[in-house]
């Protein structure tokens, strides 16, 4: 028998140099990791999990899936010192509601800081003071139209509303991208928008919301875009609220 030595070895820490980020996909999406992935810079450690859903998307579907967030969720490494956990459904956090949505996820982790794809578009919609907004969903109406709702404010107003109406997420993923160009630059000629909403975390628009925002000349934003910016903003403003804390005026 070989005689095993006995290694000493030291623990890093590797907590603010490489912030962790859970994410909670759907079963079905086939975009969100990769988009993400491209999006986020490589010091984020994105950890992910699934959460079973039905490949038809309509109300009860997504309603669903409320009840099995927080198994998904805790499927996540528990000793991970994670700083945000995202949903990633745009359409389930509108059905399920964004503050269901945050209950959920911070009954397994309490504290996190929690994000989802409707919550980190209005976000992006505020930080650049859109008013106007049109809208390109994949979505059958019912889903279309609760998100509309959801997106309108006293201040901010859907002026035009675009939809493939596909309620298969396995065809969604595969919608082209000349699709997509062409129905944002038809949205983009109605009501005069401040900028474009391309909602579902199933549309592929990687590489392509640059070239719409410069050919339309409003910006356009994805549900997967407006999720990589909220992640950096949410790590920003932790590590904004450290900054304050550890240098009391």
């Amino acid at each position: 028998m070989i005689d095993i030595r006995h290694m000493p070895f030291e623990l890093d820490s590797d907590a603010e140099k490489l912030p962790a980020v859970g994410l909670v996909l759907l079963q079905t999406d086939e975009s969100m990791e990769h988009e993400l992935r491209l999006w986020l810079p490589q010091s984020i450690r994105l950890f992910h999990t699934r959460i079973p859903n039905s490949v038809d998307i309509c109300s009860e579907s997504l309603q669903a899936m409320k009840q099995l967030l927080p198994d998904s969720v805790a499927l996540l490494p528990s000793t991970t010192p994670f700083r945000v956990i995202v949903y990633g459904c745009t359409s389930a956090s509108t059905v399920i509601g964004e503050q269901a949505v945050s209950e959920a996820v911070r009954r397994v982790f309490p504290g996190v800081a929690v994000s989802n794809p409707l919550s980190a578009i209005k976000a992006r919609l505020d930080a650049l003071q859109v008013r106007r907004l049109a809208l390109l969903t994949p979505y059958v109406p019912e889903v279309s139209q609760a998100l509309i709702d959801s997106l309108q404010s006293s201040e901010r107003h859907v002026v035009s509303v675009g939809s493939f109406n596909e309620s298969r997420d396995d065809r969604v993923a595969r919608i082209a991208r000349s699709s997509i160009l062409h129905s944002l630059e038809e949205l983009a000629r109605t009501g005069k928008p401040d900028a474009i909403v391309a909602s579902c975390t199933n549309l592929r628009l990687h590489g392509l919301i640059d070239e719409a925002s410069r050919s339309l000349g409003i910006p356009v934003i994805s549900s997967n875009s407006a999720v990589a910016w909220h992640i950096l903003r949410l790590l920003e403003m932790q590590d904004e609220h450290l900054a304050s804390s550890s240098n009391p005026r």
